[in-house]
Order: structure tokens, then C-alpha cells, then sequence
């Protein structure tokens, strides 16, 4: 297993369970996923609708990489977003925010340009 489907696998099984969690059992979503930074409302199950999309993208991503490796542009694009916009302020400013999807969301900023196939973009 390549580098690519590692992190296509870790997609399935992280973005999966936190989108099926978040689309329909919003409430279980805002305390666990969100730990209660954001009250349960239908923009946490339309989060869900993007990771759960995520996930099966990921999947189709086991058998063509670098067809499906756009995503992983999306992922990075707009969890350095987030960082960027929400958690650093929320930081700064002692306000709450979900630590653990900040931390992991850090990881993966870190990790995916070192995965992303840049070379294979600009054939």
C-alpha cells in the first residue's frame, strides 16, 4: 500500500465516521467530534455531508490514486482554512474551539503536501 492509499485509508475510516456521526446523529457529533465548541444545528450534518463525500471519494481513491488525488488538495485547502480563520483566533483569543479536530486537522496540513502528487499535475 502506497503512501497515496494510506492516507485514502485513513479518510475512509476517520472521515467516514465522523460524517455518518455528524449527518445523522448531529447531537453525539456536537459533543464528541466538535466537543461542544458549536451547539448541534443542520450546518454540523452539512459538515457531515462534505466529510462523508470525502470518505467515499477516498474510496474510489484505493483503486486510482492519482485520479481521486484531488481531494486531498480540497482536504488541505480547507482545513488550513480553518486553522488559519478559526482556530488560531479562537486561540488567541481564549475562545472555545474543537482542540482535537485542530490537532488532527494540523497533522494532516503538515502531512498532505508530502503525499499530495504534485508531479503527476503538471504532465
Amino acid at each position: 500500500m502506497t503512501a497515496l492509499q494510506l492516507v485514502y485509508a485513513a479518510n475512509i475510516i476517520v472521515a467516514g465516521y465522523i460524517g455518518i456521526t455528524s449527518l445523522f446523529f448531529p447531537k453525539l457529533s456536537a459533543a464528541t467530534v466538535f466537543q461542544n465548541a458549536y451547539p448541534s444545528s443542520d450546518i454540523i450534518r452539512l459538515v457531515g455531508c462534505l466529510w462523508l463525500a470525502i470518505a467515499v471519494l477516498s474510496l474510489f481513491g484505493l483503486w486510482r490514486p492519482f485520479v481521486f488525488s484531488p481531494v486531498l488538495l480540497l482536504q488541505l485547502i480547507y482545513k488550513g482554512s480553518w486553522l488559519l480563520v478559526v482556530a488560531i483566533p479562537a486561540i488567541k483569543n481564549n475562545q472555545s474551539y474543537p482542540s482535537g479536530m485542530a490537532a488532527f486537522f494540523l497533522v494532516w496540513v503538515l502531512v498532505l503536501p508530502f503525499v499530495i502528487p504534485w508531479a503527476e499535475w503538471v504532465r
